[in-house]
């Protein structure tokens, strides 16, 4: 991005009048100003934020602050020690903001990995549990169906066998699982279904 710097340089009498004028809502004025310090404001928003896209987004932030706050601007400092001292307090709530979305963002994120890791953990135990129990060709139906999701026509192709004979048999078995689950004192799918409505 360009940024445009004016050809004549205004001396700091100068720069207080303009500012006058800004202040009174002249908007040429506030126009001046900005083409006179984004430069400089931008390379030092982007030195302490050290990302050109947060810096040129800072830039922005800063000057529409100073033009809704250029009334509380008193000349007991120049004008750029006041315009350094806003960004530099717009950066400085940059970067916390920055470092605390990061630590929510990683907080959450290690604690989804540890809730997965659990889960599939104690999904592998308790499947591999039930699947103990069945027979091969259950087993198969039940992985093919339930864990690779083939419909019914493709197991038929890879079992040799017919869809609808395979689907009376994922039924079976299927109710053979609910009920080794009930036996084990587990809650069914049916029984989660029911308690989330």
């Amino acid at each position: 991005m360009d940024y445009l710097v004016p050809k004549t340089e205004e001396s700091m009498q100068n720069i207080e009048a303009i500012v006058e004028d800004a202040k009174k809502g002249n908007k040429d004025a506030f126009v001046v100003i900005i083409r006179k310090f984004e430069r400089q404001i931008y390379t030092y928003c982007y030195y302490i934020l050290k990302n050109r896209e947060e810096a040129e987004d800072a830039l922005q932030e800063v000057f529409i602050k100073v033009y809704r706050s250029i009334h509380k601007y008193e000349q007991q400092v120049s004008f750029k020690s006041w315009l350094y001292k806003v960004a530099y307090y717009h950066c400085l709530d940059m970067s916390r903001k920055t470092i605390r979305l990061k630590r929510k963002t990683l907080s959450l994120q290690n604690e989804l990995q540890l809730m997965e890791e659990h889960r599939q953990s104690a999904n592998v135990a308790e499947v591999e549990e039930l699947l103990m129990n069945l027979k091969r060709e259950e087993k198969n139906l039940v992985l093919l169906r339930a864990v690779e999701q083939y419909s019914f026509e493709e197991i038929g192709q890879i079992m040799d066998c017919k869809p609808a004979t395979l689907r009376k048999k994922y039924e079976r078995v299927r109710r053979k699982l609910i009920q080794q689950k009930k036996i084990k004192g587990g809650v069914t799918h049916e029984q989660q279904m029911l308690r989330t409505q």
